[in-house]
């Protein structure tokens, strides 16, 4: 047997899987909790050494004999988080997340500094908002300016995991194009855009390799204190958001994932840049070539999850009591703003339950509300995709949201397009494990299992495979939707001003 080896580094936890090309089947996988730091002012930071520890027991979970079936490994990580480095590869401050909004204040200045929003997306084809990388860097400077002083490195959680490995800085343009560093359309580094923050900053910005190259091979050190063999590539990889393209195979136009996790992603393949002016949708990069038009939002299964603790329910039960109320809840609406929120941008949002009466007060509504919102913020990314002009035909549905066939029904309603569900649940993990093939594919390895230069679009429909049937929108639960989905804007409209 041999295998190629996934990794998927996420905010709440780290999964490793081996899967066997051959025999199309994951061969073993393990999984590690990574913990967080969370404080009130918006503050959302883990240590670096968390990473190499989950990482050290992921690997030390798998069998011995597996391990050493490896041919390559793919990483997949969370996007954004800005892991700051000193010339010894050591982590000077905590690793600010995708999801800290403390750096709104650095939001605000850059934007300033640069000419204004409109002036920000046409020279980067981003705004500048809380969870992308650069005000994190201008926080450290500001707040931590002796770290800053040290700084040699800056390195997204992925690009690090690639460091723990093969001891080389790299990145590559899916994941950093959701720095707010980087200019999406001509695929480089932003000069500019780092000297607002400070003229150091660009000499700190690992060089960028293609999304089919290796980023260095495994050193002697990562395979002692891993139990991996030593010298095999370890692909370019990628934001878990590219590298879940990659695992639900929209490596093509017209399909669409949806991400139900902590946060909620929709996002879609394309051959050109998508750049949407409102900033609804970021012009991200792929991993494979191409674009990847995306929507996030901050609160997708949060809301149901804080419901469901509060109720003392198990998610079936959760799910059994949504099902009971009718689309639309009988009027009550929830905003989901636990985290604040991103899209819309609401930095200072914060959760609420609208619409209540004396009549339709109860569990069940309240369960319906807290699952329809996380679809609804997916709806605004949809109506954004329509506006630009991409043709979705289908959505590939991952995340914890997923197993629930209650939510495949209301993604398909919301949104009007089918829906079907990857076979696997480990759609990060198994992008990372297919480029790892690729990166072995365009170098001629026949263990690829195609011939030499195979596309990426070749591997996806030999490893992908989705099950079950499409989940088809019903015309007259979309059109009861449709007027759900009226009544969350009037409340998300009236209550926005609250939150900027």
């Amino acid at each position: 047997m041999k295998t190629v080896c996934g990794i998927d580094l996420g905010t709440q936890s780290c999964k490793v899987v081996l899967y066997d090309p051959e025999a199309g089947r994951i061969a073993a996988s393990s999984q590690a909790a990574i913990g967080m730091i969370a404080e009130n002012d918006g503050t959302r930071e883990q240590k670096a050494q968390w990473y190499q520890d989950a990482l050290r027991e992921c690997f030390g979970a798998l069998p011995e004999d597996a391990k050493k079936t490896i041919l390559a490994i793919g990483v997949s990580g969370q996007q954004h988080g800005f892991v700051p480095l000193d010339e010894q590869g050591r982590a000077l401050y905590n690793v600010k997340l995708w999801c800290d909004t403390s750096t709104a204040p650095e939001c605000g200045e850059l934007s300033a500094a640069a000419g204004g929003e409109d002036r920000i997306i046409a020279d980067a084809g981003l705004p500048m908002r809380p969870g992308y990388t650069a005000p994190k860097v201008l926080w450290l400077k500001k707040h931590k300016p002796g770290a800053f002083k040290n700084l040699a490195h800056i390195l997204l959680p992925h690009d690090y995991v690639n460091f723990l490995l093969t001891g080389e800085y790299t990145a590559e343009y899916g994941d950093a194009s959701g720095t707010a560093l980087f200019d999406v359309r001509k695929r480089i580094w932003s000069e500019r855009i780092c000297t607002l923050i400070d003229p150091a900053v660009a000499g700190c910005l690992p060089r960028l390799v293609e999304p089919s190259a290796p980023a260095g091979t495994v050193r002697a050190a990562a395979a002692a204190e891993f139990g991996i063999p030593q010298g095999i590539p370890v692909a370019a990889g990628g934001g878990d958001n590219m590298m879940g393209a990659v695992g639900t195979g929209t490596v093509r136009d017209g399909f669409l994932t949806v991400s139900l996790g902590t946060s909620g992603t929709l996002y879609g393949y394309s051959d050109s840049p998508v750049i949407d002016q409102t900033g609804n949708l970021a012009a991200f990069c792929s991993s494979t070539g191409g674009w990847l038009p995306l929507l996030c939002t901050m609160n997708c299964t949060v809301a149901s999850e804080e419901f469901r603790n509060l109720f003392g329910l198990d998610v079936q039960t959760f799910d059994a009591e949504a099902a009971k109320a009718p689309v639309g809840a009988q009027g009550i609406v929830v905003l989901p703003f636990f985290n604040g929120e991103r899209t819309p941008n609401l930095p200072k949002g914060r959760a609420g339950i609208n619409g209540i009466t004396a009549a339709n007060f109860t569990r069940e509504n309240i369960a319906r509300a807290a699952l329809e919102s996380a679809i609804f913020g997916m709806r605004i990314g949809m109506e954004g995709f329509n506006k630009l002009g991409f043709k979705a035909r289908e959505i590939r549905l991952i995340g914890g949201g997923a197993k629930s066939s209650l939510w495949q029904a209301i993604t398909a309603n919301v949104l009007r397009l089918p829906v079907r569900v990857p076979a696997g649940t480990e759609a990060a993990a198994m992008g990372g494990a297919i480029q790892a093939l690729w990166c072995l594919a365009c170098a001629g390895d026949p263990a690829a299992g195609g011939s030499p230069g195979s596309s990426i679009e070749e591997l996806v429909d030999r490893h992908v495979v989705l099950e079950g049937p499409l989940v088809e929108p019903d015309e007259r639960t979309a059109e009861a939707c449709d007027k759900a989905y009226e009544a969350y804007s009037r409340y998300l409209g009236a209550l926005s001003p609250l939150y900027k």
